[in-house]
């Protein structure tokens, strides 16, 4: 499997941090058939009480109305979503490449299973996102031979 990396757009929640936050959020988008394939559910530092939801893809006229009768937007976070075959010493030389092209990532989130790995990249502007999607793919190849 080559790398494969996309522009995605995240919907966001930002919730009272409780028991049982995520379930009830997910359940409208559960009743409405939607496959969900990325959800980060995180506390803010130093605010415990305050936390947020981010999932990944939401379309179609019924997910998408789910989402935003659960209270999910689409972010203004732009964000990459990078799927390919794991190799040992990728993910240093992806954020080295990244860090060479002096962009700063916003956040990431990516794990490894199996044989395969996926990553989710946030930037602070759209541009870097682009340029990233180029970093990424160029830093994958490099890291193949």
């Amino acid at each position: 499997m080559a790398v494969t990396v996309k522009k995605i757009v995240l919907w966001r929640k930002e919730v009272e941090n409780s028991t049982g936050i995520l379930a009830n959020a997910l359940a409208p988008l559960a009743n409405a058939g939607t496959d969900i394939h990325v959800v980060m559910a995180y506390r803010f530092p130093r605010q415990e009480y305050k936390a947020a939801i981010e999932l990944y893809p939401v379309t179609g006229r019924k997910s998408v109305t789910a989402a935003k009768e659960a209270g999910f937007s689409a972010s203004a976070i732009p964000a990459l979503l990078v799927e390919g075959n794991n190799r040992p010493g990728l993910g240093y030389a992806t954020a080295q490449a990244i860090a060479g092209a002096g962009v700063n990532m916003d956040f990431l989130v990516a794990q490894v299973v199996g044989r395969k790995y996926s990553a989710v990249f946030g930037f602070e502007s759209d541009a870097d996102a682009t340029k990233c999607a180029a970093i990424i793919r160029k830093a994958a190849a490099a890291k193949k031979r």
